[in-house]
């Protein structure tokens, strides 16, 4: 039986609060999938800015009472700007679209309280664009026992199912995306079912220290290449400390990047801190992806790297340096295909079909949630 082809867009806004990614793909929310657009729009320094300052002031949920008046008037102006982004596009692309998969942006994640607030007006967006939206990804997984987080898994299974395809590569295989939080998919194909299967954690720090140490020292919004920690020398006093003071006790839940500071690299210098802090990242990644490899007995041949981190050089190599698996790889997904900084907004656009569709988004070998779940809340406000 043919299925239904549907265009989608996704929006996505990670916790580097530097823009929205879109992608317009199109997909039968199981198999078939290709994307067909791609594009970044950098915020405003005036917005980035209302968006850095309100994140900061979250200590408890209670601060979504605080805060209601500010949430809700830089809700408005996010929305709208995501609005123009939509409506900017050209009428051929518009006509196309059938659905917004519409993440917004996290200001608040604490799966533990059961909250995870992402701003974004699904029904402004919905009225001002003229198309179906869907938001609230997050919401019923949470609901039902689940972390909230990651929800990118099942795109991720079906690319590596592509790419497998293209490339003929070797299972099990990770999907590692390295934004604010670093987090894995690994993927391993059972040939005797001819399915495959798949486990999602987040594991550790990705961009958000070395982001926040480039900020508050050289006002620069990343260390590009990674070439400005790559000149530092290591204070391996510091390194050693805090890779024995700090450890991540279960991967069984989502991470938020208020869980990590920067106490630990006060007083060092700007090259000096990136440096010890990039190891440190590395450190986690590397422990993460050797941890849960083994509590899943599989033994990954190649991880595919994606997100704005893959970019950073020096800490992809040390992240090869500290994991106990010399032999398992690291690729940049670009070269399968695949433009890595666009993997979550096209994931977005996927999970904004499989929601339509009612098909689950979530797992409980991905979010931990009791079974299956659809997610997202369908909004038409026009």
């Amino acid at each position: 039986m043919n299925k239904k082809i549907l265009t989608a867009l996704g929006l996505m806004t990670g916790t580097s609060m530097d823009g929205v990614d879109l992608s317009i793909v199109k997909s039968d929310g199981y198999n078939e999938f290709h994307c067909i657009f791609n594009e970044y729009y950098e915020f405003n320094k005036e917005l980035r800015l209302k968006l850095i300052n309100l994140r900061s002031k979250f200590k408890s949920k209670n601060d979504l009472l605080v805060l209601k008046d500010d949430i809700d008037d830089l809700e408005r102006e996010f929305t709208l700007y995501n609005g123009q982004i939509v409506n900017n596009l050209s009428k051929d692309k518009k006509k196309e679209i059938d659905l917004v998969g519409f993440h917004g942006q996290t200001i608040y994640h604490n799966s533990k309280e059961k909250i995870s607030k992402q701003l974004g007006n699904g029904k402004l967006l919905s009225q001002i664009t003229k198309k179906i939206i869907i938001n609230n990804f997050r919401k019923n997984d949470i609901e039902n026992g689940g972390q909230g987080a990651p929800l990118s898994p099942i795109f991720h299974e079906l690319i590596s199912k592509k790419i497998f395809e293209s490339h003929k590569i070797k299972f099990p295989i990770i999907i590692l995306n390295i934004g604010g939080i670093s987090n894995i998919t690994i993927i391993n194909f059972d040939n005797h079912n001819k399915k495959t299967q798949f486990y999602a954690y987040d594991i550790g720090p990705g961009n958000c220290l070395i982001d926040e140490w480039m900020k508050k020292n050289k006002s620069k919004s990343f260390d590009l290449g990674g070439n400005i920690s790559k000149s530092g020398n290591v204070d391996k006093l510091i390194l050693n400390q805090i890779v024995d003071n700090f450890e991540i006790k279960s991967y069984d839940k989502s991470l938020d990047i208020s869980e990590f500071d920067l106490s630990f690299a006060k007083g060092l210098s700007l090259e000096d801190g990136g440096a010890t802090i990039t190891k440190f990242t590395a450190y986690l990644i590397a422990k993460g992806i050797d941890k849960l490899s083994k509590l899943n007995n599989l033994l990954p041949k190649q991880i595919f790297v994606c997100g704005g981190g893959r970019k950073n050089i020096f800490l992809i190599d040390s992240i090869s340096e500290f994991l106990s698996n010399k032999n398992l790889k690291i690729d940049n997904i670009d070269d399968f295909n695949y433009d890595g900084d666009f993997i979550e907004s096209q994931a977005f656009g996927y999970l904004a079909i499989r929601s339509f569709l009612g098909l689950p988004i979530s797992f409980p070998n991905t979010t931990r949630c009791k079974k299956p779940l659809t997610g997202g809340t369908l909004i038409k406000n026009f």
